[in-house]
């Protein structure tokens, strides 16, 4: 895919240093993809910094001609003692049993976030962010969680063959059901 044709025009995988100097575009597009309120942005803020401290973090961006952000998807190594992997270690270990947490669970990569602005979305930007993102990631899956209900970002996990692993799952403090899928690294 060319990058005129998916409504960008350059990609890059941003340092943490990069990235922290980009969090305010980075966050706003967050807000504009997921459709959420004002104010948002600032919660959030602190833990994608955390974040991009952990072990295998990587970030990759696509860029407009006039260098702003068109997307954005990054991710590390999931890893016991992380809020996103003990409450996905609960629910799977509660619904499927210890043996399938421990094989989802014991080597993976998380996409943490994934995000296109709307203006841009449906034209393979998140597809091609994602597939850049977990290119040589030495990880044996990779797992995400994403709300429950039609989207486009569903029919791309689906079509990359991404099964379920756990859903109708509430995390703490989310009144949403998500689901958390995965798939077998790497993509094909």
């Amino acid at each position: 895919m060319t990058a005129m044709s998916s409504g960008y025009k350059r990609v890059a995988e941003l340092s943490g240093d990069e990235f922290r100097a980009r969090l305010p575009e980075a966050l706003s597009l967050y807000v504009a993809a997921m459709n959420y309120p004002a104010g948002t942005a600032e919660q959030r803020a602190p833990m994608w910094l955390t974040h991009a401290l952990r072990v295998g973090w990587r970030c990759i961006a696509a860029f407009d001609a006039d260098d702003r952000l068109v997307g954005l998807a990054y991710g590390y190594e999931g890893s016991p003692g992380q809020w996103w992997h003990e409450q996905v270690r609960r629910g799977l270990t509660a619904q499927a049993g210890q043996t399938a947490a421990d094989t989802w669970l014991g080597d993976y990569f998380e996409l943490t976030e994934i995000h296109v602005r709307p203006e841009s979305q449906g034209r393979g930007t998140g597809e091609d962010l994602l597939r850049r993102l977990v290119h040589s990631v030495p990880n044996r899956h990779i797992l995400l969680s994403t709300p429950e209900g039609p989207s486009r970002a569903w029919r791309l996990y689906r079509r990359l063959g991404f099964a379920d692993v756990l859903r109708d799952y509430h995390f703490a403090g989310d009144p949403r059901a998500f689901a958390i899928l995965g798939r077998a690294l790497p993509l094909d």
